[in-house]
């Protein structure tokens, strides 16, 4: 008479299911966290690359609009302005590139049995 009947022992496997069930949302809205941030995180980059270039772009019109530089002047701020748009192209690749490997498919992989 003391022994757990199949009655119960369904029960305690419908409980195990639905904690289950709760973990695997709770889970899947980390994932819909991680992918919003990231998605948040590139439009940051993008605007971070557009305002430089936007900036760099005002202060080469004024300098070759300005009459008070020197042509060794205007030359040596021509070269820093090419290295600085390198610079800024180069860091938003690299943040791109962080980004988009975030969370990388092994882990994807590992979730799936």
């Amino acid at each position: 008479m003391g022994s757990t009947s199949e009655r119960e022992y369904i029960n305690k496997l419908e409980k195990i299911r639905e904690k289950t069930r709760k973990q695997e949302r709770k889970i899947r809205d980390y994932f819909e966290k991680i992918e919003r941030i990231k998605v948040e995180s590139l439009k940051e980059n993008e605007e971070m690359k557009r305002t430089a270039f936007k900036n760099i772009d005002k202060m080469e019109k004024n300098i070759m609009k300005s009459k008070d530089l020197a042509p060794e002047s205007k030359s040596r701020l021509n070269s820093e302005i090419s290295n600085l748009r390198r610079e800024v192209e180069s860091k938003n690749v690299k943040l791109k590139t962080k980004i988009s490997e975030t969370m990388i498919p092994i882990y994807t992989q590992q979730l799936q049995y």
